[in-house]
């Protein structure tokens, strides 16, 4: 059985809390508090494939020590980039 988009998102929000680095998982959680809800099936996959990369890299990405590789959707570096991250 095919996993609904609610429960899809509630999963991608929870691994983006439960990261081996801080910063990263500051940034991501920012990140999926704020924009999960409105993106597409297509920009949740690609959100996906950025939670699978290795926090180092994709802090060294974030902050651009290292180019990010075509598989990285450079749009949603992006949008975490550009965050604030105040209450």
């Amino acid at each position: 059985m095919p996993e609904s988009p609610d429960i899809r998102r509630k999963r991608l929000l929870f691994r983006s809390r439960q990261r081996g680095m801080l910063e990263t998982s500051l940034l991501l959680r920012a990140f999926a508090e704020r924009h999960l809800a409105e993106l597409d099936d297509g920009q949740l996959d690609r959100f996906e494939i950025l939670l699978d990369a290795n926090d180092n890299d994709l802090l060294d990405w974030i902050v651009g020590a290292k180019a990010v590789p075509a598989t990285i959707d450079e749009t949603l570096l992006t949008l975490i980039k550009h965050l604030k991250l105040t209450n």
